[in-house]
């Protein structure tokens, strides 16, 4: 169980590494363009927010327990990417995107398994 936390971790911090920084790296007019509507509905700097949380959770789920410095920052940081999931299917759910939803949804749950397992039976 150990080694399938640390591969479902390493798989979820890479994809909020990457969807942060994609939110860090674009203006705002660019990701409204390229399919993410719901950046209307949020400031630049609140977009920008929402991408640092989210590189901040990738990288808390890998760092803390790869360098072995405060490993219980990993179900810290998954718990916090549960609860940018639940901000970002209520948002999906007020704009009726049900398609992000059910991604939403899924990241969500892969975060309180991590959260589950590393909190609980299978902690550092």
């Amino acid at each position: 169980m150990n080694i399938a936390l640390w591969i479902i971790a390493g798989v979820l911090g890479a994809v909020a590494l990457a969807g942060g920084a994609q939110k860090l790296a674009q203006p705002k007019a660019k990701l409204a363009a390229g399919g993410y509507g719901w950046v209307d509905d949020f400031s630049d700097s609140g977009v920008k927010t929402i991408g640092a949380l989210e590189v901040l959770a990738g990288l808390g789920l890998i760092l803390p327990a790869a360098l072995d410095i405060a490993p219980v920052l990993v179900p810290l940081a998954a718990t916090g990417l549960v609860l940018l999931m639940i901000g970002a299917a209520l948002t999906h759910l007020r704009r009726h995107e049900s398609q992000a939803i059910a991604v939403n949804v899924v990241l969500l749950a892969v975060a309180a398994f991590v959260a589950w397992g590393r909190f609980g039976p299978h902690s550092f």
